[in-house]
């Protein structure tokens, strides 16, 4: 039976060889190409001739490649909004904050370098103010606890003594009131030898014991004064530098237009400092006072015992002489 003659192949190779397979189609892209722009037609590339003007057997002749196709930018992915063509206008709580001439956390010292000159003086001297209380506490409260003790020691020597020469003798050279009480009432009774009438020498001396009570009372009363000045105008002073703080703030405010809380609370809270250290001098210098208020009448009072003491001894020395003159004269009659 005849066969049927092989077919030719179609790019010239020998019958009975495998055809070459024909490349895979690209895969489409997801998104529609862009048009690309008019070129002219490729020139179709001939066939590269095989070595020794021939193929070789069971081997395809070689395909040229294809020809390498512009690339396109794929297009902006439907997931991506397109930026509006102008931004809503930014409303006050989302202006950029103007910059302070705070930096950092807010304490009471960063406070104190960055207030204004006039409020920092204010603080110093309330500073200053309360250092002065406490150094008047110390010196007052040394000096008083000192003195009661001197005196009671000084009244309970007198209440033991029976004339005034021996008083004299017991205070020796001491320089505390009672001392000086003994010696008005020796000094007065010298300068009234030669006076008649004992209601007079006592009259005088006991003015002479207010004197020395009064100038002992100015003594100890030394820096008082002083404690309620700083506890009548301390606040007052602190309040002046408050308001002068937050006159400055709202200076500030208006001139940053706007009133966003990191701008407005730092020169608020620096003007508040010195209120703060104006309550910190003057209620340690009203307490202080009043307890040296009370101190010091204490005092007083043991003064005016120790006078007692001496015009009970100097009492006694009159009548003494009293009873001596009636003695003299009894004897004499």
């Amino acid at each position: 039976m005849a066969q049927a003659p092989a077919s030719p192949d179609p790019a010239g190779a020998p019958a009975g060889t495998a055809a070459p397979t024909p490349a895979a189609p690209s895969p489409a892209t997801p998104y529609p190409a862009a048009p690309l722009p008019s070129a002219p037609d490729a020139a179709p590339q001939p066939a590269a001739a095989p070595l020794g003007g021939g193929s070789a057997q069971g081997s395809p002749a070689p395909s040229s490649p294809p020809a390498a196709e512009p690339s396109v930018a794929a297009p902006a992915s439907p997931a991506e909004p397109a930026a509006p063509a102008a931004a809503a206008p930014a409303s006050e709580a989302a202006r950029p904050i103007a910059p302070t001439k705070h930096s950092g956390e807010l304490s009471a010292w960063s406070m104190f370098m960055d207030a204004d000159i006039v409020v920092k003086a204010v603080m110093v001297g309330l500073a200053f103010a309360s250092v002065l209380t406490w150094t008047i506490f110390l010196g007052k409260l040394a000096e008083l606890a000192l003195a009661q003790a001197r005196l009671k020691k000084a009244i309970k020597g007198l209440e033991e003594c029976r004339t005034l020469p021996e008083a004299q003798l017991m205070m020796g050279k001491r320089r505390d009131v009672t001392a000086i009480l003994v010696q008005q009432a020796a000094q007065e009774v010298r300068l009234s030898s030669d006076v008649q009438g004992e209601a007079g020498l006592k009259e005088r001396v006991a003015s002479r014991f207010g004197e020395v009570q009064k100038t002992e009372g100015r003594l100890i009363r030394r820096g008082m004064g002083l404690l309620a000045t700083i506890g009548s105008t301390s606040p007052f002073v602190g309040l002046f530098g408050t308001v002068w703080g937050i006159m400055n703030s709202f200076i500030g405010i208006a001139k940053s237009q706007t009133t966003n809380l990191a701008v407005v609370a730092p020169g608020i809270a620096e003007a508040l400092l010195a209120t703060a250290i104006g309550l910190v001098a003057a209620i340690p210098a009203v307490i202080v006072y009043n307890h040296f208020a009370r101190s010091t009448k204490g005092y007083l009072d043991g003064v005016g015992r120790a006078a007692g003491a001496v015009g009970r001894i100097l009492s006694r020395d009159l009548d003494r002489a009293r009873g001596a003159q009636s003695s003299r004269a009894h004897a004499a009659e």
